[in-house]
């Protein structure tokens, strides 16, 4: 038996096949483009679409017989579409600014309090709400012919099966959801303008939303009864993907993005993860929820530094056979040792994410002097990240998290210094796993049990989580690093004003 993990992203989407002993068999992806402007941050779901049947006519070639494939992907970002399901319009992603009018005003409507404790999320205009409501009266002519609101995973699955079913997780990140009752809010889409007939309907991350149609079968390859997954946003897969469900273990998702996902056995105090723009979403586990606590720049400030600092560092990397990343390690390993730079360096280069969802904020390296190194900067960068964590962790404090260990996925989970840098400052043992894409994976584990390849998620992670290595906390290291951190923590504070 195959099973197949879809994992769509911002920027192109990759489709796994595995056995049901958890081996990869092959991967395929394509890439599209987006498109920033000023006023505007834009994705073609077409193309998105394109790309989807793309990645699944070149598995079929090799594996026809794929008994299920599971659907998850980015959220917020909604495509209004036909009863057909064609876009009648380009879909917004988080970042673009409009909406933040219409997010005002269903605040005023309703209350920010109000609203968190319902959707589980701070009222903002990166979810699709507000900017279904911009839609609605900015561009009335697309929006009178709109018959469906689809999220990227169920504007897939719809054109996939024909079903219209979105998964409690990415119904979450639209902030008309009620986390406790788990459906749609008729009080928010009342106060938005907007029918809930338009939306797709809300299940259980995992549930199956049915076989593929003949039109795809015939396109794709695919077998007739090939089944598509109703799988989940992005970071919850990551979350499956890493074999983590109970409180006791948070997910570290090094890649792009850095973010520490915990699970809470109920709804934490909503006053308190609003205070920090702490989104509540349901698991795939009945009555545990997660959180996203996370920087904008995790390995993407890691690629900025060797990419613009360390060019010569690059050519010398290439010649000696090496990486430049293992080389700059080794470089400021060699000159310090085990101790932290002593350089601030603030790691909102993209904006600040948690807990100050400050899209203003700019990035700050403080502490340079005439014999700081290339190394030294790109090991301060690796200390930037994870302080933002350690802030990030104070925050939750009051939360109710109690993990005691990570589980560490993503390309930096591949670098032993960072995930014993990690370990030293969280002060906690860290696991690295081997797969970087455990969102692929997470999809396919819920695959296997939607189709019966396994019985259940213990089973599923047994057969495809794998563990790599544990890094455990050193205490005096860790004492050298808050040191530096209690002087970290002022740093936002000090310099947003200046920016």
């Amino acid at each position: 038996m195959y099973i197949g993990g879809l994992d769509i992203g911002t920027t192109g989407c990759k489709l796994t096949v595995f056995d049901k002993e958890g081996k990869q068999l092959k991967k395929s992806y394509c890439d599209y483009p987006v498109r920033r402007r000023v006023g505007a941050h834009e994705i073609d779901a077409k193309a998105i679409l394109e790309g989807v049947f793309q990645v699944i006519s070149d598995i079929a070639k090799d594996y026809p017989d794929i008994a299920g494939i599971g659907v998850t992907s980015f959220g917020e970002t909604f495509v209004a579409a036909d009863e057909n399901g064609r876009p009648l319009c380009e879909a917004m992603l988080y970042t673009d600014p409009r909406g933040k009018e219409q997010c005002d005003i269903l605040c005023e409507q309703l209350g920010v309090k109000h609203m968190a404790e319902i959707s589980g999320v701070k009222p903002h205009e990166m979810y699709s709400i507000p900017k279904i409501m911009w839609l609605k009266e900015k561009q009335p002519e697309v929006f009178s012919q709109v018959k469906h609101l689809f999220l990227i995973e169920d504007f897939v699955i719809f054109h996939l099966t024909g079903e219209t079913k979105i998964d409690y997780s990415l119904a979450t990140r639209t902030m008309g959801f009620d986390i406790r009752k788990l459906k749609w809010n008729q009080e928010i889409l009342h106060a938005a303008g907007i029918d809930s007939s338009l939306l797709s309907m809300p299940v259980p991350t995992g549930t199956m939303a049915g076989n593929i149609t003949p039109e795809v079968a015939e396109r794709t390859g695919l077998n007739r009864d090939t089944k598509i997954v109703c799988v989940s946003h992005d970071q919850i897969a990551a979350a499956v993907g890493a074999g983590v469900f109970d409180s006791e273990t948070a997910v570290d998702g090094a890649g792009t993005v850095e973010c520490i996902t915990p699970v809470y056995d109920e709804i934490p105090d909503m006053e308190v993860m609003t205070r920090g723009n702490y989104a509540v979403v349901p698991y795939v586990i009945p009555g545990k929820y997660v959180c996203y606590a996370f920087s904008y720049t995790g390995g993407a400030l890691i690629q900025w530094c060797t990419d613009t600092l360390a060019k010569k560092e690059k050519e010398t990397a290439r010649e000696k056979g090496t990486n430049v990343n293992t080389l700059l390690e080794q470089a400021y390993a060699d000159e310090n040792g085990e101790y932290p730079t002593g350089l601030l360096v603030l790691p909102h280069f993209a904006g600040a994410a948690t807990p100050y969802m400050d899209t203003g904020s700019k990035g700050t390296i403080i502490g340079l002097t005439t014999d700081i190194t290339v190394a030294d900067i790109y090991r301060g960068c690796m200390e930037g990240v994870v302080y933002e964590m350690v802030l990030n962790m104070e925050w939750l404090k009051d939360s109710g998290i109690h993990f005691k260990k990570l589980a560490a996925t993503g390309g930096g989970a591949h670098s032993e210094v960072w995930m014993q840098m990690k370990a030293d400052m969280l002060n906690m043992p860290i696991t690295s796993l081997e797969t970087v894409d455990a969102g692929t994976v997470g999809s396919a584990m819920l695959t296997g049990i939607a189709v019966g390849a396994f019985a259940g998620l213990k089973e599923a992670a047994e057969v495809m989580v794998h563990k790599v290595k544990t890094y455990i906390p050193r205490e005096d290291v860790h004492e050298r690093y808050m040191e530096v951190y209690k002087r970290y923590a002022k740093v936002y504070g000090t310099v947003r004003s200046l920016m």
